[in-house]
């Protein structure tokens, strides 16, 4: 049978393909006609065009389809319109969930994130079961999938339809061409580029230890259930002296006050508003970077027996991938 995979050209979803072929399964991966195939070179699976934002054409994306895995997401922390967000992230979730329960899929994967997830004070790790509410989120993209867990966990509940939900934290490794925020931190640290840091945290995992976390939640996960797909909880500056140690270089040691980026963050977009780019720094990552944001894995390690690899290997992977391809030239 079909496995359906969107967001199949990004970072996540792009790993969560190669894993199922690695299984030997027939894979359709949906693209819009913008979409970047660098991802996909080389892999045998057949594409549709479809849109999160297109009712009809998700509902021939699934049919035929015993599961479906839902990675794609609009992933932007700064957007001028930012009701597109939440069309793409919480109506596009619902449409397409209902449309694969609607054609009988025997099994939905939504991909959620740690960013919908509680972060209690002090660094201690959040998990599945830390108390959050929709004004703990930072920012529309941390809201739209917010909302679009609860979607899913409703339909799941409700409706009856056979969803599982995951939330990977901070994957990092092979094939981040864009590359995410993480990586360009990964690439600013190799190639000297940044001279200075934050006092934040995040939890690092390798993105094939995800991808093969979304096929372990397929096969042992409860319907309607949450579970981290996490791995090392560590300090910024713990992971750009890993990444610069990698390359020869010599971590930054000015430690920056958090009213700094954040200040440069708002004049950032005010600048961007008025000359109509897309920032790199945002006030959204600014106010995220206040906190430790660590999580916990227990839940996945015991019910899907999950067992992510070290994170300093992911990061290694990532640096090696960066420096093949060019990036850390």
């Amino acid at each position: 049978m079909t496995t359906l995979v969107t967001g199949a050209t990004g970072f996540v979803g792009a790993a969560v393909v190669r894993a199922l072929l690695g299984e030997g399964r027939h894979v359709r991966v949906t693209a819009r006609p913008t979409s970047d195939l660098r991802n996909l070179e080389g892999l045998d699976v057949e594409r549709v065009t479809a849109d999160l934002t297109d009712a009809a054409s998700l509902i021939e994306a699934v049919r035929g389809c015993s599961a479906v895995f839902h990675v794609a997401a609009d992933y932007r922390l700064w957007i001028p319109e930012p009701e597109e967000i939440y069309r793409t992230n919480v109506e596009g979730t619902r449409l397409l969930l209902r449309a694969a329960h609607a054609e009988g899929v025997e099994r939905i994967v939504y991909t959620s994130s740690v960013a919908t997830l509680g972060i209690p004070a002090g660094g201690v790790p959040g998990d599945e079961r830390t108390p959050v509410s929709l004004d703990d989120m930072i920012g529309h993209y941390k809201r739209s999938k917010y909302l679009a867990e609860r979607a899913a966990v409703e339909i799941a509940k409700e409706d009856g339809a056979p969803v599982v939900i995951v939330n990977p934290s901070t994957p990092v490794g092979p094939r981040d061409i864009r590359p995410t925020p993480t990586g360009k931190i990964i690439v600013d640290a190799a190639t000297g580029r940044m001279p200075a840091y934050v006092e934040t945290g995040l939890n690092v995992v390798h993105v094939d230890d995800v991808a093969q976390g979304h096929l372990l939640a397929e096969r042992h996960g409860a319907i309607g259930e949450t579970y981290v797909l996490g791995g090392d909880d560590m300090s910024l500056i713990e992971i750009i002296s890993a990444v610069t140690c990698l390359r020869g270089r010599t971590a930054p040691s000015l430690r920056l006050p958090h009213i700094v980026p954040t200040l440069a963050a708002y004049a950032t977009e005010a600048a961007a508003h008025l000359f109509g780019f897309t920032p790199t720094l945002t006030v959204e990552s600014a106010r995220m970077a206040r906190k430790l944001m660590y999580f916990n894995s227990a839940k996945a390690r015991q019910a899907l027996r999950y067992s992510p690899r070290p994170a300093r290997e992911a990061l290694q992977d990532a640096v090696a991938w960066f420096e093949q391809h060019g990036y850390l030239r």
